[in-house]
């Protein structure tokens, strides 16, 4: 079966070639509808569908970005996916996901292949693990934006979290509410990932505020399969905390589900804050004080960000750090 080309739809639909691909580029400004009427019906009849990978290279761009995630487990990184598709989408962007499970290796995997494919920028939660690799996109000025994560080597568009605020939302929560022995559990430390060191770092300092003392005892720093081990070791201190803040939402399942298999009470036994707004938060039982991250805005932010530098064509822009403010959801669980 012989190819439909554009110069098939313009013949049969009696007007130039220059006519149909600003048709099909939706640039109808002063284009007459019994214009726009002919060329619809041309390519309804002739069954024409554009040359996408002919279209890339005349234009130089694929239309389609790459977003690598740290772990598409977390709420945060699907309510961010979503965010970046519905801003891209509305823009005429299609989205690349890669998962890489905060292994340097698979993220240098996904790096190449997106730029093999011609990408035309990158929304990275980074891993730290490949500075030197980021420092060549930037050299050759490809666009690209970190997002939940900062990397101190590297100068691009990053952005955050306050998440030094939202430890110090919860420290202050559990105050408030009568608590003084409080400890925190964080994913490993070890890679020195921002969320993870600027929270516990927020946690002490909200403690010092406080006039309470930094029990070392108190913060635990695991593997995610070793956390229930280690609240149980934490719980079974001569003097236990009474009060735990869980530093991400995976961290709050695993003492959720501790607390289920030992029939704790939360908050009787021990009270419970997290940050990561998840969804069942509202109807657990009881009911979870969280700190929610406005998720959507810094997807919608990152997306703003990587397409303005797509469309500034190389040309120098201005470096920030864009905070963003957490949110309490007072419940129950404290």
């Amino acid at each position: 079966m012989k190819t439909v080309t554009i110069s098939d739809v313009a013949r049969h639909a009696q007007t130039s070639k220059s006519t149909v691909s600003q048709f099909l580029n939706k640039r109808y400004d002063y284009m007459r509808d019994d214009t726009k009427k002919r060329i619809e019906a041309a390519i309804e009849e002739l069954g024409y569908s554009p040359n996408i990978v002919a279209r890339s290279l005349k234009q130089k761009s694929t239309k389609t970005i790459g977003v690598i995630v740290a772990n598409i487990l977390h709420v945060f990184s699907t309510q961010v996916i979503r965010a970046i598709e519905d801003f891209c989408n509305d823009s005429n962007y299609h989205v690349i996901v890669c998962n890489a499970d905060d292994d340097p290796a698979k993220e240098k995997r996904y790096i190449e292949m997106l730029r093999a494919k011609q990408v035309d920028g990158i929304i990275a939660f980074p891993t730290g693990g490949n500075v030197d690799l980021y420092k060549k996109l930037i050299s050759e000025s490809y666009p690209l934006v970190f997002l939940d994560r900062k990397v101190q080597e590297i100068s691009v568009n990053t952005v955050l979290l306050d998440n030094e605020k939202a430890a110090k939302i919860a420290v202050d929560e559990f105050v408030k509410t009568g608590y003084d022995k409080i400890g925190i559990i964080t994913p490993s430390l070890e890679k020195g990932i921002t969320p993870r060191v600027e929270r516990v770092s927020g946690f002490k300092k909200a403690l010092e505020e406080h006039g309470l003392p930094v029990k070392p005892e108190y913060i635990v720093s695991a593997k995610i399969a070793d956390i229930q081990r280690e609240l149980e070791k934490m719980l079974n201190l001569p003097e236990p905390p009474k009060a735990i803040l869980a530093l991400n939402d995976r961290v709050l399942f695993e003492i959720l589900k501790y607390a289920k298999e030992h029939s704790l009470k939360i908050p009787e036994d021990i009270a419970v804050i997290g940050i990561d707004d998840v969804s069942f938060a509202g109807f657990y039982s009881p009911e979870l004080t969280t700190i929610a991250q406005p998720a959507f805005d810094m997807g919608k932010k990152a997306a703003e960000l990587l397409l303005n530098r797509i469309a500034s064509k190389g040309s120098e822009v201005e470096v920030n750090t864009f905070r963003f403010d957490p949110q309490l959801k007072k419940r129950s669980s404290c």
